[in-house]
């Protein structure tokens, strides 16, 4: 599925985190902290759809006003080359393996439409039910669930909640902007 989960009021499932009150938003450790947390939850885990052929997802509250999702990832499924902009993120593996392929480079952020990639910019990640990540700003990367046979579900967080996320297209060294969305866009 190419475009981000779109929100689910009907199944938006209530998580605080300890960032909840006003003033600045939450820290990457904080995202990553609540998406581990959240992700050991077993009675949300175990109240995810789970659909053979696409991912699924439930909305979740987010600590300081963050978006947060609960994610499943049928077995092959994955994200392909974005990234969210101006928001800052963290991702938990919940159940089964997913793999993060991610870009080792800070690209710039408007204003190309192609780059070729130097050699050595790939980094890769396999994360396992309990790992997770916390990445920064414009942070390019692909979430892959490589299972021939399982499920993989996953909990992520963003502050600011989404503001764009930016597409990509990838062959060999070159890497192709090919679309923005907006949150207009998944909703």
């Amino acid at each position: 599925m190419s475009a981000s989960p779109p929100p689910s009021p009907a199944l938006r499932a209530p998580v605080s985190g300890p960032h909840s009150g006003a003033g600045p938003g939450p820290t990457a450790a904080e995202l990553l902290e609540f998406v581990r947390r959240t992700a050991a939850d077993t009675d949300l885990i175990a109240a995810l759809p789970l659909d053979p052929e696409g991912r699924t997802w439930i909305r979740l509250d987010g600590p300081g006003g963050s978006e947060a999702w609960l994610i499943g990832w049928p077995p092959g499924t994955g994200t392909g080359w974005h990234d969210h902009a101006d928001s800052l993120g963290a991702f938990s593996t919940a159940a089964g393996s997913l793999k993060e392929q991610s870009l080792a480079v800070r690209l710039p952020t408007d204003g190309w439409k192609t780059l070729e990639l130097a050699e050595g910019v790939d980094r890769s990640r396999q994360l396992s039910a309990g790992q997770g990540r916390a990445f920064g700003r414009h942070h390019v990367h692909e979430v892959l669930n490589e299972s021939d046979t399982e499920h993989a579900v996953s909990v992520h967080a963003y502050y600011p909640p989404l503001p764009r996320i930016r597409r990509y297209s990838r062959t060999g060294a070159v890497l192709r902007l090919e679309h923005v969305e907006h949150p207009e866009d998944w909703q």
